[in-house]
């Protein structure tokens, strides 16, 4: 079992281990074009020695907490619409192609690898990090990156599962490389190109080429990627975009939604261990985190509302694009000058309250995060089996800004599976999946609205954190299991009459907007909204799942 830690940390610079790659391993780089006469590559570097080289090389500072920053350049967010899968013939039939999983023909892919590793030739230092991409031994695969960044190096550290010794001295052949070429641009006018920036997924070469980008999340999401269609169509098993925890007696909540609905934030509560923040499978025997870290939206972040997270941003974590004062070097985290997706990285286990190894039993709840630029939607909703998946399916939420190129205000948006970016096969695998296991445990389900409450984005405000923690609470304790509920039309939900700690005049959201008609305008549009985005799906559900959703307005 992949235990946790810096245990790289501990061999001494000269092991063989810490430049090289053994002789199996040195025959895969000179097989891939590296010159092996030329370039140092440094494998599962110890954390000391990539701040150095990101101080040295890259321009980046310690922060007063230890932790590391750096920044990304231009690109201070995904690129989804310059992501790429290759066509080719052991994943064509299973791949959902379309605007989310743009083809690329097998020539321009080679292309664009060819042009990555010259680029990768040309640099003094090579970093190689080898780490595990799931928990379960009987699920994870070995991932390994090759890049020309410490920061980037230093990340997928955090954010992959660090071997111990012995597991990385009989590594082996991994089980998908990514060649992050970043700081060099694609060849717009190559076959295929929108751009100077690509993100390419080859599942038969089991390899990922980033050019043109050096947002670090690019990675992390290309493994999610990865796994999202790895662990349905190889293991039989259900990935999801969702953070988990665990309760004291064993219970376990999975949080879904996407970026900016607080799966990170809500997930490290003090009163439960963490299991992960946002990427998790859901096996026959249980949940299991994917990754070996958590990537935390640091805007706005502070030690009264978010302890667990601020705590855990110290030496070994690194800050990504977050401003600092250049004398004391405190880092600014409500400077958005830069971005509003300001970011750190660090291991789950700078969470206190970590379950290591991030496994555990089988669900009890299933939490439907969204964040409501409307304000219509209530704070918390309990939802029929049905109503579970046709809201999993619709996926709706409003893209926070800076976390795709683009992104300057709340915008509502659909994105089905609370993950539409990162899928790989048809919506209705996944959902017919997490249907199946939320029937066999009984697993109850909520809907919680985490935006604005009392009007839309502009005139109303955003649910404060407290009363989202108190919802919580109330489910984990059963209150809401056995509460008193009242309809709230046009969406069809059952709403509860009283959580305890949360004001009565918010729960149902109607009666918290002063401009009643503006709020029944508001919410048919909302509803309009779910009908017209949902008829893509309507043949691939029952009647019941149809149904499930608001009325036709």
């Amino acid at each position: 079992m992949t235990s946790p830690g810096n245990h790289h940390d501990e061999l001494p610079t000269q092991d063989p281990q810490y430049a090289l790659l053994g002789r199996d391993s040195i025959a895969l780089f000179s097989d891939a074009g590296f010159d092996m006469d030329k370039i140092h590559l440094k494998r599962n570097a110890p954390v000391a020695s990539l701040y150095e080289d990101a101080i040295s090389k890259e321009g980046a500072i310690i922060s007063s907490n230890g932790a590391l920053i750096n920044f990304s350049g231009k690109k201070t967010g995904r690129s989804p619409k310059d992501k790429r899968i290759v066509y080719e013939e052991t994943s064509k039939d299973d791949v959902w192609w379309g605007p989310v999983n743009i083809k690329m023909d097998e020539h321009t892919f080679e292309i664009n690898r060819e042009r990555a590793i010259d680029y990768l030739n040309t640099r003094d230092d090579i970093y190689v990090f080898d780490g595990f991409a799931g928990w379960d031994p009987k699920y994870r695969i070995k991932v390994r990156v090759i890049c020309a960044r410490a920061y980037h190096a230093l990340f997928m550290h955090n954010m992959l599962i660090r071997p111990t010794r012995e597991e990385l001295e009989n590594f082996g052949e991994p089980d998908f490389i990514i060649y992050n070429a970043g700081q060099f641009p694609a060849n717009r006018f190559t076959a295929g190109m929108t751009s100077t920036t690509s993100v390419e997924i080859n599942f038969k070469r089991r390899e990922m080429v980033i050019l043109g980008t050096e947002y670090a999340g690019e990675m992390k999401k290309g493994i999610f990627s990865v796994m999202h269609y790895l662990q349905p169509v190889k293991f039989g098993q259900l990935s999801l975009h969702s953070s988990a925890n665990e309760g004291p007696d064993g219970d376990v909540s999975l949080f879904f939604g996407l970026s900016g609905t607080g799966k990170t934030t809500l997930s490290a509560d003090p009163h439960r261990r963490l299991i992960g923040d946002d990427e998790h499978v859901w096996s026959d025997d249980g949940v299991f985190n994917i990754e070996g870290g958590c990537y935390a939206k640091c805007i706005g972040l502070s030690a009264e509302k978010e302890p667990e997270i601020y705590n855990a941003i110290r030496f070994g974590s690194i800050l990504e694009n977050v401003s600092y004062d250049k004398n004391t070097r405190v880092p600014d985290y409500d400077d958005s000058h830069l971005t509003e997706n300001t970011r750190c990285a660090y291991p789950i286990e700078y969470i206190n309250n970590a379950k290591i190894p991030c496994i555990a039993g089988l669900p009890k709840n299933i939490i439907l995060l969204t964040c409501d630029a409307f304000g219509v939607l209530p704070p918390v909703s309990k939802l029929s089996p049905e109503q579970a998946q046709y809201h999993f399916i619709a996926g709706y939420t409003s893209k926070t800004p800076g976390t795709e190129d683009g992104v300057v205000e709340p915008s509502p948006t659909f994105s089905t599976c609370y993950g539409q970016p990162f899928i790989v096969l048809h919506p209705r695998r996944y959902a017919a999946m997490l249907a199946e296991r939320m029937s066999k445990v009984k697993a109850n389900a909520y809907l919680i609205n985490t935006g604005w409450s009392g009007g839309k984005f502009g005139t109303g405000k955003r649910c404060p954190l407290k009363y989202t923690r108190a919802i919580l609470d109330a489910i984990h304790s059963g209150e809401l299991a056995n509460a008193e509920y009242e309809d709230f039309d046009v969406f069809n939900l059952k709403v509860p009459k009283k959580v305890s700690n949360v004001p009565s005049e918010i729960l149902h959201s109607r009666n918290a907007w002063p401009d009643k008609k503006a709020f029944d305008a508001e919410i048919n549009k909302l509803a309009g909204m779910f009908n017209e985005a949902f008829e893509k799906y309507a043949s691939d559900v029952s009647p019941e799942v149809l149904k499930a959703g608001p009325n036709k307005v």
